[in-house]
């Protein structure tokens, strides 16, 4: 089982929301959703996700961004309702982090009518261990997201699931001309070996959260694609001109032309990749934030397709 881990800003939920209306998401991929604000694409992700029938983690305690000051906003009433009474269906899967209110926490969860086994933690720190073991002294929850460290192993030893950053992250979008092709996972191959229940990762974004944007020098497309040996790659297709911010259109087209010259050889075939290559037939820009859905959405196909296939 694969758990992508996103946060909740608009581009990452239209991506996924895109995927199931597009019936692109395998059963055997639960997107994990940490929402950063109280949106519309929220809503409508997390309806989509119900329409559909298919799985979805939601985080309750988000630890960046303004969901909870957002909840408590008079103004925002219509848009608290709608989100309290999504959270009631089967297919949204209430996700903690451990803290020190996991207990409390629980306690709230408990008073809505479920329980603590039904629930999924995660435990991405060492100081969480002793917060979670409290909570779960005799018990354990349906999955516990971990590091993959001998300290949670050894503590936290069941319904485990594997959670790593694997996207190399670079201080600026020209850094990631070298390399350009970068090894990016193998855990698709191992979590069951390894005793995981699945693996868990942030997709081509990684694990960094900022909550403002800026115009890069350079444009950046990342794709990850399966090497001979089936592990997991990533492709950096970075512009040329990358001396000042202007001209983000003309960035785009440079990126996109490698793109899609190296696809020739490679052949990719997702949704995502053919928008993109159909962008660069038409010489056409749709904005970064629609690229870097591209990018998610064809991460997501490719996985549900492996998925599907060693199953």
């Amino acid at each position: 089982m694969y758990f992508p881990y996103l946060r909740g800003r608009q581009f990452e939920l239209i991506a996924i929301r895109e995927l199931i209306e597009k019936s692109l998401l395998s059963k055997n991929v639960m997107p994990v959703v940490e929402p950063v604000k109280l949106s519309s694409a929220l809503i409508k992700t997390l309806a989509s996700f119900k329409k559909q029938d298919q799985a979805l983690g939601l985080v309750r305690n988000p630890q960046v961004g303004s969901l909870h000051r957002d909840l408590a906003e008079e103004k925002n009433e219509k848009d608290r309702e709608r989100f309290y009474e999504l959270l009631q269906t089967s297919d949204i899967l209430t996700f903690l982090f451990a803290d020190v209110n996991l207990t409390t926490h629980l306690h709230a969860i408990k008073s809505e009518g479920m329980n603590k086994r039904d629930i999924a933690t995660i435990c991405i720190n060492q100081d969480s261990i002793p917060y979670f073991e409290s909570a779960y002294a005799s018990d354990y929850p349906r999955y516990n997201f971990i590091r993959d460290e001998s300290a949670f192993r050894r503590r936290m030893p069941n319904q485990k699931v594997l959670l790593e950053d694997r996207f190399p992250k670079k201080k600026r979008n020209v850094d990631y001309l070298n390399p350009e092709d970068e090894h990016f996972s193998s855990d698709h191959l191992y979590y069951l070996q390894d005793d995981y229940l699945g693996f868990s990762d942030y997709s081509v974004v990684g694990d960094e959260y900022t909550e403002t944007g800026f115009a890069p020098y350079a444009v950046a497309i990342h794709i990850v694609y399966f090497a001979n040996d089936k592990t997991l790659r990533v492709r950096h297709f970075v512009s040329d001109t990358n001396d000042d911010i202007t001209d983000p259109v003309g960035k785009f087209a440079e990126a996109l032309e490698k793109l899609v010259a190296w696809n020739q050889t490679q052949q990719l075939d997702t949704y995502g990749i053919r928008s993109l290559e159909n962008m660069y037939k038409d010489r056409s820009y749709p904005g970064l934030g629609t690229v870097k859905k591209l990018s998610i959405m064809h991460h997501l196909e490719l996985m549900s397709r492996y998925l599907d296939e060693v199953k």
